[in-house]
């Protein structure tokens, strides 16, 4: 199963990726995490790992692959990144942290000022996930960057479900509509998690989504998570929401 997360920023993306990881390793599935946000800083801390070399400095670096996305400027699914498919296994090792059965994979993140847009890395995540070859039990989680720029790049087309975090806010609402719309044109099952709320809060939210039959989970304000999150630790594995939520999926 390849599962993609996307919201706006500061919703909560990373921290539900890192728990979903934590709790399908827990039930002993192959677990990669890919990050392709670049400009996320604090994943890697969340699951207890160190932060992995860029992968697409496996692949020549950043100047390399504008130089192919120029070259195919008008089709960039035209240049091959990727010879082959890969597995899990498969991956290229320098290239891979891992911690208590979790791997984690960056695509690339901005490192200076003035080095020029992210689209390299777009072009290298889309076709990075699109090459990878899942076994029945192997779970493969792609964190992307805030907004809706990743579903332009056509990330989100290599999943099976789409998870949208929605935390207290107008903003995530609004959001909610629009990659709705967008989910349902790509045919991309899209689900709805509820982040940092309580039950008036969560009611509140159910009220302002159009499609409420979308959420499948509401992850309640957590003092562990919020300390995690804040101190860059592991986050700690056996959330009662995060497992339902796992339940949920392999039932859907």
């Amino acid at each position: 199963m390849m599962i993609a997360i996307c919201g706006k920023g500061g919703s909560g993306k990373s921290t539900l990726a890192a728990l979903l990881a934590r709790e399908y390793a827990r039930r002993d599935r192959p677990v990669l995490v890919v990050d392709t946000d670049e400009s996320n800083l604090g994943l890697h801390r969340l699951l207890g790992t160190d932060a992995p070399p860029d992968l697409m400095d496996y692949f020549g670096g950043k100047k390399t692959l504008g130089a192919k996305l120029m070259a195919a400027i008008r089709d960039s699914a035209s240049q091959s990144l990727i010879e082959g498919a890969w597995t899990l296994d498969g991956l290229p090792k320098d290239y891979v942290a891992e911690d208590h059965g979790v791997r984690l994979v960056a695509i690339g993140k901005i490192h200076d000022a003035g080095e020029g847009c992210a689209c390299p890395m777009g072009m290298l995540a889309r076709q990075f996930l699109k090459n990878l070859r899942l076994s029945d039990d192997d779970v493969v989680i792609a964190d992307t960057e805030a907004g809706i720029e990743h579903f332009g790049r056509g990330i989100d087309q290599e999943a099976d479900v789409i998870l949208m975090v929605l935390d207290p806010s107008f903003e995530s609402l609004q959001l909610a509509e629009k990659i709705a719309g967008i989910a349902e044109k790509i045919g991309i099952p899209l689900y709805y998690v509820l982040n940092k709320v309580d039950p008036i809060v969560a009611a509140r939210m159910r009220g302002g989504i159009a499609e409420s039959s979308r959420i499948i989970c509401e992850i309640p304000q957590d003092p562990d998570i919020l300390e995690a999150g804040l101190s860059g630790q592991a986050l700690a594995d056996g959330h009662p929401a995060i497992s339902t939520l796992v339940e949920v999926l392999e039932r859907r």
